[in-house]
């Protein structure tokens, strides 16, 4: 008997963290004999840490590879056949097949699938400007970005860098770059940083970036970026100002990258990413998954679909393709919205709704801030913290977590995910049994203090 007639191809389009997690995954539930493995990726490197790049950028990591997890050779070690430089520009649904180019000899080839993997990730939004494309603007989504911009900075002489957009890459790509010496301006179109958060608190990660020297232009957008003689970065313009720039890096965010899916007549969401089942399952197409930051995921807390780039949630995508290509059963219900980032010292946290998510809904809240410290008053270094807690009206159930603040304010945050996926009240989260110590928090934690205060500010509103 002919074995190899029985063997199925996989194509992966994507070779980072959903993509070669999801051939790993396969790869351990089925062999070379049973499962042949393609995956295609057009830059040079891996499965890597995207989220790493600003800390490489700025001298907390010393080497490029200390953020790739999986090297190619360790992939092709485990029977994957992984073709670098390489990028898919069609998938033809009806034929299971797609068709690849190689981006240096610009070769074309067709390859074959019986089950397919899309991971094809997001890009950095690149504003519709003149000059947005210009030597010395740089997105930062993958290791190749980060390259290309550490060379920039390398040859760049002068000392002025732009950062468009404050949001998670914004303020730490601003970070990066005032760590590597230069000025910093930022030009954000919001009237605080971090649009992830309320303004209320945004407003304390915009003092803490001025506490660094970073200059903040709020309600402003950048329009034009000027170039010199020789078609390098020179300025960025708004519509009231210009700002010396030597580089430019653009934090605006990222949008899903499927062009290929929307080509292929794949069906897509309000936000441009994919639309999956439970299983990670295109819907409609029983052969094809896609996972990773060019989807859409369930929001728990509100019950709609968003678009949320964390390697987090692809990693965990790719684990559950990898099982259900493999033949076996895995779901991904959906996410709750955590995140945290830092600025300096400065810890940025959230999850679930914010104020405006919240009335997008249709739900009625109370929010709630209070002030307390990262550990007992008493003990050595207490910090501030600054946490923000909204629960629904009448039912008391906990719609989101915002916290600012010093060390150990960040994972705090983790408290508040978990009671959200657990449907808690904030009345139940006044009971939960924190560890405690002096050098670990004050009696009451700071989450239970905000819950507390939300719980008192429930019951007043129904009564």
């Amino acid at each position: 008997m002919d074995m190899s007639a029985a063997r199925e191809r996989l194509v992966v389009i994507g070779g980072d963290a959903t993509g070669m997690s999801a051939a790993s995954q396969a790869r351990r539930l089925k062999g070379p004999d049973e499962l042949e493995i393609v995956a295609f990726e057009r830059g040079h490197f891996t499965s890597f840490s995207a989220c790493g790049i600003p800390y490489w950028v700025g001298g907390d990591v010393d080497d490029r590879d200390d953020l790739i997890a999986r090297t190619p050779e360790e992939h092709r070690a485990r029977d994957i056949d992984l073709r670098l430089r390489t990028e898919v520009t069609e998938i033809d649904v009806a034929g299971g097949r797609v068709r690849a180019r190689d981006v240096d000899s610009g070769a074309e080839s067709w390859t074959s699938y019986d089950k397919l993997v899309i991971a094809t990730g997001a890009g950095p939004i690149r504003p519709d400007m003149p000059g947005s494309d210009a030597d010395g603007v740089h997105g930062v989504q993958t290791l190749d970005d980060g390259q290309a911009l550490i060379d920039s900075l390398t040859r760049t002489r002068g000392r002025h860098a732009v950062v468009v957009g404050a949001g998670y890459i914004g303020v730490e790509m601003a970070e990066a770059l005032i760590k590597r010496g230069y000025e910093v301006t930022v030009v954000n179109r919001g009237s605080e940083p971090m649009s992830t958060l309320d303004p209320d608190m945004g407003r304390l990660v915009r003092e803490a970036m001025e506490g660094m020297g970073i200059t903040m232009v709020d309600d402003a957008e950048v329009t034009k970026v000027h170039t010199g003689g020789d078609g390098r970065v020179r300025a960025v313009a708004t519509q009231d100002a210009e700002y010396p720039a030597d580089v430019v890096v653009l934090g605006i965010g990222v949008r899903p990258q499927t062009e290929l899916a929307r080509a292929a007549g794949l069906p897509l969401g309000s936000h441009g990413g994919l639309l999956t089942d439970l299983a990670m399952r295109v819907r409609g197409h029983e052969n094809i998954w896609a996972g990773g930051d060019c989807v859409e995921v369930l929001d728990l807390v509100s019950g709609q679909e968003r678009h949320i780039a964390l390697g987090t949630h692809a990693n965990k995508h790719g684990q559950v393709i990898g099982t259900n290509v493999g033949g076996g059963y895995a779901t991904f219900p959906g996410v709750v919205g955590t995140a945290v980032s830092k600025v300096c010292d400065l810890e940025i946290a959230r999850t679930g709704l914010r104020e405006k998510d919240a009335r997008r809904a249709g739900l009625q809240f109370e929010a709630v801030t209070i002030e307390s410290t990262s550990r007992a008053g008493y003990y050595p270094n207490p910090s501030p913290m600054t946490v923000k807690m909204l629960a629904e009206r009448r039912t008391g159930r906990l719609l989101g977590v915002q916290i600012v603040g010093r060390e150990g304010a960040g994972k705090r945050v983790d408290i508040a995910a978990v009671a959200l996926t657990a449907g808690m009240t904030v009345e139940q989260m006044t009971a939960l049994d924190l560890g405690y110590a002096p050098p670990f928090s004050p009696v009451w934690d700071p989450v239970l203090v905000a819950a507390r205060k939300a719980t008192a500010a429930v019951r007043k509103g129904s009564s």
